[in-house]
């Protein structure tokens, strides 16, 4: 499949910052099922970006401005997609799947998740893979899907106790408690098109790997309780989302910050339809 992706971030300072620094984790990489056949990145001010690789192997760029009151980053390519069964291949791993158990404030789980994970059938002793497919099913049964309640913040606790959330907490969920089960997860950022053929989000998509031994990384979408597919675009990976976050970053100074995000998920040469939500 042919994605043509469109990513738009505005930040606006009133009054103006003193300087802003911003890492930008929006680009994608090739890998076995992905090959990413356009892509470009450019900012509203003159500002240099300097290019990095995170120490997951994202692609990050770094950037730095002075006094600004508003600031506009559009990514835009062409990604081209094969449908792996989920299955994750070619990918360069940093680390070895063990690092993956560890928890981070996001992605703790308290004894009602870890007792959530524990009466699963199967078990994560006996069939892994069963496992997980059993974890997303159960999660994307518990949750409800609601952007109010929750924010870039939001605990995997806060949210599997309030039973909504948006994709990126049905991730954290899912690591939280496939961890717990002592099953390696990671969280990741992307983009995905969605069956319903409604091309404009509000956000980027989130979902997990889990690793998954003498198959490897497997992804699981919880959001919408299937594995990974070609509508979904592999940007980033992080122990949590604050490591694969498109955008983050601090400023010095100014007042009240407002943020602003658009994109647009379509296949290529396939007319869009109205604007709806992620």
């Amino acid at each position: 499949m042919r994605l043509r992706i469109a990513h738009s971030t505005t930040y606006r300072y009133e009054p103006p910052a003193s300087g802003v620094i911003q890492i930008l984790r929006m680009t994608p990489g090739s890998h076995d099922g992905q090959y990413v056949a356009e892509w470009q990145i450019d900012v509203s001010t003159d500002s240099r970006l300097d290019l990095h690789e995170d120490a997951f192997g994202n692609v990050t760029h770094v950037l730095t401005h002075g006094p600004i009151s508003d600031l506009t980053i559009n990514v835009e390519g062409l990604i081209e997609t094969q449908d792996t069964g989920g299955v994750l291949k070619g990918t360069d791993e940093r680390f070895p799947p063990s690092f993956f158990l560890r928890q981070t404030p996001l992605t703790e789980a308290n004894p009602a998740m870890v007792a959530f994970a524990r009466d699963l059938s199967p078990s994560a002793e006996t069939d892994v893979l069963g496992y997980l497919h059993a974890l997303m099913m159960q999660i994307n049964e518990h949750m409800t899907f609601d952007g109010d309640p929750t924010n870039t913040g939001t605990s995997a606790i806060e949210a599997f106790t309030g039973k909504r959330g948006v994709c990126q907490d049905y991730a954290h969920i899912f690591i939280a408690c496939a961890r717990a089960g002592g099953v390696p997860s990671r969280f990741v950022a992307g983009h995905f098109l969605r069956a319903d053929g409604m091309v404009h989000q509000q956000a980027g998509h989130a979902w997990a790997e889990a690793y998954v031994p003498d198959l490897g990384w497997v992804g699981f979408d919880p959001a919408n309780a299937i594995c990974t597919t070609d509508a979904h675009a592999r940007v980033a990976i992080g122990l949590d989302y604050l490591g694969a976050a498109p955008v983050r970053g601090t400023r010095y100074g100014g007042g009240m910050e407002t943020l602003t995000v658009a994109v647009k998920v379509d296949q290529a040469g396939r007319q869009g339809q109205s604007q709806s939500q992620s």
